[in-house]
């Protein structure tokens, strides 16, 4: 039986000029677009179609109803560099090495972190081991152009740059955090272009940047297959000298007035978190806009989601904790991901995925082949975004001396923040430590972990952990 759908898409055809049909045709025979946008500390509840928090996120809740929204998604380590590494290489932060942050500057302008975290190790002055395969090096080889805008995260020296990984444009900065107006980590000026260093548009927003860099790549890019990788550094604190800015995010006034200041520190904090968080919105609207007014935007798979869980000024609830932290609230992320015709519409899941999936996904939807010879610790997660079970069973973190893992619906956490043993399908919020009551399942949940851990220590070396 022939669809109203159907006979409207023939009418519509035989309407069309012989260009259009052309390109219609072409678009349904290449590989599809691929935009990831990844944010940088967002809340999990700091999207507008979840509740009334305060935050306005029209853009992403659009999305959102094009797509599907995922309740159950995890990042691999609660805060920036190593969750980002595993997006780039689908491996866990302890296979491919980098499972500490890469910090990139002395500690010596006026922003002192602990000796811990500038304890000798390349990894934190350095980049992700070269020996790595990134997501982009593997869609080149397939035929697609890259290119990469924002907060890279993966090391400054040349060899770590994203042209070196498999990108053909890169504009922004290379390390975790910078001045969103100044371009500058704490006094030190941050931006590239490619592969060098630039201070072009210093004193320009640098979500307005990202945006411009997104919309010209579509440009000049929408007749081919593209791979946008978009990771803003928006809501993320501003690494800036002046400790009246340090701590908050960074917006234009102009956003700043949509939301009340309030009379105390954390108030503040939480209107500059959402200014930056609408702008950040805008952005990731503007290239919605783009890809509609290119005719692909139905051939784009697109997928979002943040590095990390929610950090000052941010919203996570119900979940507990925030950014660093191994309850829910520092590994579970909002995502959202949409691809019409492959992904359903106006749909929410709760099936148990992870970052760890978005590279063998997209690998996947792009037709393209995992390279030989390398362990993957996820999966094309696009038929259990069409309505199977996830065979995601078990997801692992360790995050220096602070260890988590999830096993089912089964959660154990030991770190400085707290320990417990909780059960998620009844206790999303991590309130209930039930060790006393269930010690058979906190033993089966520590014996998993171990025997990850004994895995992880057993692959082949990456960076100067374990072969400095």
């Amino acid at each position: 039986m022939t669809s109203y759908r159907s006979v409207w898409l023939l009418g519509a055809l035989a309407l069309l000029s012989p260009l259009a049909v052309v390109q219609a045709a072409d678009n349904a025979s290449r590989p599809p677009n691929v935009v990831l946008i990844v944010s940088d500390d967002q809340g999990y509840a700091d999207l507008s179609c979840i509740g009334d928090n305060g935050v306005h996120t029209p853009n992403l809740d659009q999305l959102a109803g094009e797509g599907t929204r995922l309740t159950s998604f995890y990042v691999s380590w609660p805060a920036c560099t190593p969750s980002r590494g595993s997006i780039m290489t689908g491996r866990y932060p302890q296979r491919n090495g980098t499972y500490d942050m890469i910090r990139n500057e002395a500690p010596d302008y006026d922003y002192l972190y602990t000796p811990e975290e500038y304890a000798v190790s390349a990894e934190r002055i350095l980049g992700t081991d070269v020996r790595e395969i990134f997501l982009s090096d593997v869609l080149k080889k397939s035929g697609y152009v890259c290119g990469v805008f924002g907060k890279w995260d993966g090391g400054q020296l040349k060899r770590y740059l994203p042209l070196q990984r498999g990108f053909d444009q890169y504009y922004g900065f290379a390390n975790t955090g910078v001045d969103y107006f100044t371009h500058e980590r704490y006094g030190v000026p941050s931006m590239f272009r490619n592969n060098k260093p630039t201070v072009e548009d210093q004193g320009t927003y640098l979500t307005d940047l990202f945006e411009r860099e997104a919309i010209r790549f579509i440009d000049e890019n929408h007749d081919r297959p593209f791979f946008l990788y978009l990771p803003f550094n928006a809501p993320h604190s501003a690494s800036n000298l002046d400790r009246s800015i340090r701590g908050m995010a960074q917006a234009p006034q102009e956003y700043l007035d949509h939301y009340p200041s309030g009379d105390g520190k954390q108030e503040k904090r939480r209107q500059h978190y959402l200014a930056a968080v609408e702008r950040m919105d805008v952005a990731i609207g503007a290239v919605m806009r783009q890809l509609e007014h290119h005719q692909i935007a139905d051939d784009t798979l697109i997928i979002f989601f943040s590095d990390n869980g929610g950090g000052g000024g941010s919203d996570n609830s119900p979940l507990r904790g925030g950014k660093a932290k191994m309850f829910e609230g520092g590994n579970r992320v909002p995502c959202i991901v949409r691809w019409p015709g492959k992904v359903p519409a106006g749909q929410v899941s709760d099936q148990f995925l992870t970052s760890l999936e978005v590279f063998p996904t997209v690998v996947a939807a792009a037709g393209a082949t995992l390279p030989a010879g390398v362990i993957y610790d996820g999966f094309d997660m696009l038929p259990t975004l069409g309505g199977r079970n996830s065979p995601r069973e078990a997801m692992f973190w360790k995050r220096r001396g602070d260890v988590a893992a999830r096993v089912g619906d089964w959660k154990w956490v030991d770190s400085a923040a707290g320990q417990g043993l909780f059960n998620l399908a009844d206790d999303i919020g991590e309130k209930h430590d039930l060790s006393e009551e269930r010690p058979e399942m906190l033993a089966q949940l520590k014996q998993r972990f171990a025997q990850w851990t004994a895995e992880m220590e057993a692959a082949e070396p990456r960076g100067p952990f374990r072969d400095f």
